[in-house]
C-alpha cells in the first residue's frame, strides 16, 4: 500500500480497534483518494479495513473518475437497477470477509441509504462514531495544504478589494453578496464556494448567521462580510466589517474591542496549549469592556476542507494544540436593533505560536473611502 494517507488510516483503525472505516463522498474521501463524488440518490461508499483492504462501491458512471494510480483495486460498480445494489453491496462485504466487531463512520456525513446497505452487507458488524479517527486522520496540515489554504485566503482577499469598489448607497445584500461571489470566481476560486457570502447591513449584522436580504446600505450602517474561497479543495474563512458613514459612537466603541480581541485570540495560541486558551484570551477582552453577554460563539473552529472541522475553539476545550493544526480567529460583538462587529482571520499552528493566513486590515474602515 503506497498510500501514505491510508497508511495513517489504518494505523488508527488498528489503534482503536476498529475492523474498519465506511466513508460517503466527502472530503474525507477526497483526502484519502482524490476522488471527487457527490451525494446523490445513487449510493457511493469506500470501505477501508484495518488489516489495510480496501473496497469501492459506486455507480458504473463513475468508474472512469478510477485512475490507473488510484488506490483502490476492488471496486463493486451497480447499474441504475436499485434492486440490484443491495446484492453488489453484499460482494463487497463477503471480498472484506470482516469476521465481526465494529465499523466506523462519520455521523455527520454518513446517511440513512448508505447505513441500510452496510448492515446488509455486513449483518455481523456494529457501526459506530469514527469522527474522531477521521479528525485525527485531518487534522494537522502539511506543507502543502497548508500553501493551498493561503492560496485561498489571498483569493478571498482580493476578491473584497475588487467588490469594495462597487459597492455603493442603496445596494441590497443580495447584490454584494452577488458582486463577491463574481469576483471570487473571477479570482480564481473554484465554484463550489466553502459556504454562501454572509453579506449583512444595519441591524442585520447583528446576527451571527444573517443571510442577505433585499436591505439596501444605509448611511450610518456597519457592513459585515463573511466570506471565503475554495482553492484546489481547500477553504478560507475569513470576516471584515466596514462603516458606512457616520455610524453610532458605541459601534466604533465595539469595533476597537473587537480588534483587541482578535489580536489577543492570535498571539494566545501555540504548541502544547489547550485550545481552549484561545476563546479565553478573546472573551477575557469582551468580558472585561463589558459586553461578554454580547459574544454568543466560540472564538473559532478548524478549517481545510470543510469550512468546520477540528479543531473547535471554545473556552472548555482540551484539544491540545499541535504544529499544522488549523483554525479561524473570529471574536464578535453583537448588539440587537443596532448592529454587530466581527473580525474573523485564519491561522496555523507553527513551532513558536499563531501564525495567520490572512492579512487584508483588521482595521473596521469606512467602505465609502474605499470604494472612491
Amino acid at each position: 500500500m503506497d498510500n501514505p494517507r491510508i497508511k495513517h488510516l489504518v494505523n488508527l483503525l488498528q489503534a482503536q480497534d476498529l475492523m474498519g472505516m465506511a466513508i460517503n463522498p466527502g472530503p474525507s474521501l477526497t483526502y484519502l483518494t482524490g476522488l471527487h463524488l457527490h451525494l446523490m440518490e445513487r449510493p457511493s461508499l469506500l470501505i477501508v479495513t484495518q488489516d489495510g483492504n480496501i473496497a469501492m462501491v459506486l455507480p458504473k458512471l463513475e468508474e472512469g473518475k478510477l485512475g490507473d494510480d488510484s488506490p483502490i483495486k476492488a471496486v463493486f460498480s451497480y447499474g441504475d437497477n436499485p434492486a440490484t445494489w443491495p446484492g453488489v453491496f453484499r460482494r463487497a462485504g463477503e471480498a472484506l470477509n470482516l469476521p465481526g466487531g465494529k465499523i466506523g463512520v462519520e455521523p455527520t456525513g454518513m446517511r440513512f441509504l448508505e447505513i441500510s446497505y452496510l448492515r446488509e452487507a455486513f449483518p455481523h458488524m456494529a457501526f459506530v462514531d469514527g469522527s474522531q479517527v477521521m479528525a485525527s486522520l485531518r487534522i494537522r496540515k502539511d506543507a502543502q495544504e497548508i500553501a493551498k489554504m493561503k492560496r485561498a485566503a489571498q483569493i478571498a482577499q482580493a476578491a473584497l478589494k475588487q467588490t469594495l469598489k462597487l459597492i455603493r448607497e442603496g445596494m441590497t445584500e443580495k447584490e454584494i453578496a452577488n458582486e463577491l461571489v463574481i469576483q471570487l470566481l473571477r479570482g480564481g476560486s473554484n465554484p463550489t464556494l466553502p459556504f454562501a457570502p454572509i453579506v449583512a447591513t444595519g441591524e442585520n449584522s447583528a446576527n451571527p448567521h444573517a443571510v442577505p436580504t433585499d436591505r439596501p446600505l444605509k448611511q450610518g450602517d456597519l457592513l459585515l462580510i463573511d466570506w471565503g474561497a475554495n482553492f484546489e479543495g481547500y477553504f478560507s474563512d475569513i470576516t471584515r466589517t466596514f462603516t458606512f458613514g457616520v455610524v453610532d459612537p458605541e459601534l466604533l466603541t465595539i469595533a476597537s474591542i473587537v480588534l483587541e480581541a482578535n489580536k489577543a485570540g492570535r498571539k494566545a495560541g501555540k504548541p502544547g496549549l489547550e485550545a481552549g486558551v484561545v476563546d479565553q484570551a478573546t472573551r477575557l477582552v469582551i468580558d472585561s469592556a463589558g459586553y461578554g453577554d454580547a459574544f454568543t460563539h466560540r472564538t473559532g473552529h478548524g478549517l481545510g476542507m470543510e469550512a468546520h472541522e477540528s479543531p473547535y475553539i471554545f473556552g472548555e476545550s482540551t484539544q491540545t494544540l499541535e504544529v499544522g493544526m488549523t483554525f479561524t480567529v473570529e471574536p464578535g460583538i453583537y448588539l440587537p436593533g443596532k448592529g454587530g462587529v466581527r473580525i474573523e482571520d485564519d491561522v496555523v499552528v507553527t513551532g513558536t505560536g499563531l501564525e495567520s493566513l490572512t492579512d487584508y486590515s483588521r482595521q473596521v474602515l469606512s467602505v465609502d473611502r474605499l470604494g472612491d
